[in-house]
């Protein structure tokens, strides 16, 4: 669709004066409470952390980056406070209506915080936005509506009476008794595949119906990036933010042990190796930035061009890119 044509631009202008609009609003909250604006490489050794999301190889052999993460959290250890940056990253998957190859990030991390400052700032920030109301796929979704919080193990009983926990690190009971509720899957899944088969099919539809869900608590295997919870090891301090069955944002207080960071990365990226046949070189850098010392900090990571998709009501993302549709 050529939107630049007269008889096709009215909608798309319609789109693009929101995001505009709701750009300059997310920079204003942040500014309003002293964040410093940075500007991270887009170059990057390591592009991300991620076993499933692959990223764009370029010919002196860096990489485009999934995610300004590694870069931001080296600045804490610099001594940067509270920050936040918006900016293009890039992922190597196929364009869906919730998904496009390069698309626009908000990220922002505080130092001497957890998870639960983040989760705070979700509210204040999506309230701050004067948006009455998210649309997407027949749901609405209100801002200024009580959140919800709800565990991922409350999440599974409540939607699948599955007791999650009890599955943990055994992926043959796990694919047994998600069979035994009608959920399909195939022999080489495993626990994470698993465990996203139920989340799509049988949770997700479920959350940020009427007003924002954050889901939080997730198994500690699916957060290399995240603090395990003092308590409870087997799970993770990460959260998700859902709006009318969409994740908006991902979340967690930083695992700070470089050791147990790297032990982290080398098991994943072999688990990438093997799973899809290629793998990234560690970022060295940021391991060294943690042997130094990295504070008690906190992260979150949204999805600006669905953010601007739920707010306009728009079907698809491509429509509130910059770029034809």
């Amino acid at each position: 669709m050529n939107w630049w044509l007269p008889h096709k631009f009215e909608t798309k202008k319609t789109y693009l004066e929101v995001r505009v609009q709701l750009i300059r609003a997310m920079r204003a909250h942040f500014d309003d409470q002293d964040f410093w604006e940075v500007q991270t490489p887009i170059l990057q050794t390591m592009p991300g952390a991620d076993v499933h999301i692959h990223a764009y190889k370029l010919e002196n052999g860096a990489y485009l980056h999934n995610s300004p993460e590694f870069a931001m959290k080296k600045l804490l250890v610099a001594g940067a406070p509270k920050i936040y940056q918006i900016c293009p990253v890039f992922r190597r998957e196929e364009r869906t209506n919730l998904h496009n190859p390069e698309f626009t990030m908000l990220e922002w991390y505080r130092a001497q915080a957890d998870y639960t400052n983040i989760m705070k700032d979700c509210e204040e920030l999506l309230r701050s936005l004067e948006i009455k109301e998210f649309h997407y796929n027949g749901q609405t979704c209100d801002p200024h509506a009580p959140w919800r919080r709800i565990t991922v193990c409350e999440a599974f009983k409540q939607y699948t009476d599955i007791d999650l926990a009890s599955h943990f690190g055994n992926v043959d009971t796990f694919r047994s008794t998600v069979a035994e509720k009608g959920i399909r899957t195939i022999e080489t899944d495993n626990w994470d595949d698993i465990f996203h088969a139920v989340m799509a099919e049988k949770i997700e539809p479920h959350l940020g119906q009427g007003a924002p869900t954050i889901l939080y608590d997730y198994p500690a295997s699916m957060a290399v990036l995240s603090r395990k919870k003092p308590e409870d090891p087997r799970l993770a301090e990460r959260f998700e933010l859902y709006v009318c069955g969409v994740e908006l944002a991902n979340a967690f207080s930083e695992l700070t042990d470089p050791a147990e960071q790297r032990a982290r990365f080398i098991a994943d990226m072999a688990e990438k190796q093997r799973l899809y046949g290629e793998s990234y070189p560690l970022d060295e850098d940021f391991l060294a930035a943690l042997d130094h010392g990295m504070p008690e900090s906190a992260g979150i990571a949204l999805g600006v061009d669905r953010l601007i998709m739920l707010a306009t009501g728009a079907k698809e993302i491509v429509q509130v890119l910059w770029t034809q549709d």
